[in-house]
């Protein structure tokens, strides 16, 4: 593979016609105690999606406030879900939550994002580093290193459990469905899941 594609961290080799997934050039880092550092400019990686107020309990606790959560994935690892439909080795997902404003300037109705973040949460996927392959860190700032979330805490179990790909919430993803839909690479555990929904 020649230096400008290094340099450019092409997510793809091809090696006898095949396409076979490489290491990403933005992919994680972490300190020598186990936290993730902080992933720089990731507000310049692909941008995924916003979700707002959403939640994945039945019983869960109504605010008074509404939250809008953003979604950013390195670049590396979205071009090489665009070309096989599934994530390589060394994967970032970024969540950001932010709080929902309606007064402001000349909004009269809906909601806006407010510049504060109240909260980072990335999912990293590290083939050698993590049992599980993917692993959740928690920021208490964009600056700041990211703390390990332990294997046993619930998310974990929610996205093995209902990731339409490879552990993953590629269903809320839009631009991705369509694309893990023609290559076929759509978890049976969301197949499922949309078909008890589609019966409802």
């Amino acid at each position: 593979m020649s230096s400008a594609l290094i340099a450019f961290g092409v997510a793809l080799l091809f090696h006898r016609g095949q396409a076979v997934q490489a290491r990403t050039a933005d992919g994680p880092s972490f300190a020598a105690n186990g936290d993730m550092l902080p992933p720089a400019n990731y507000r310049e990686w692909i941008y995924l999606s916003t979700g707002i107020d959403m939640s994945y309990s039945p019983k869960a606790m109504q605010t008074d406030h509404s939250t809008f959560d953003n979604v950013f994935v390195n670049p590396a690892a979205y071009r090489s879900f665009v070309a096989t439909g599934t994530w390589p080795d060394k994967t970032i997902m970024v969540l950001e939550v932010r709080g929902a404003k309606n007064k402001g300037s000349i909004n009269q109705r809906g909601h806006f994002q407010e510049t504060a973040i109240m909260g980072l949460e990335v999912h990293v996927k590290d083939e050698t580093r993590f049992p599980g392959k993917w692993a959740f860190f928690e920021f208490d700032g964009p600056q700041k290193n990211g703390t390990l979330i332990p294997e046993k805490a619930p998310c974990y179990t929610c996205h093995v459990a209902h990731g339409a790909v490879d552990t993953t919430f590629v269903q809320f993803y839009p631009t991705l469905l369509p694309i893990a839909k023609e290559k076929k690479t759509l978890s049976a555990s969301y197949l499922k899941d949309e078909n008890e929904t589609s019966a409802k």
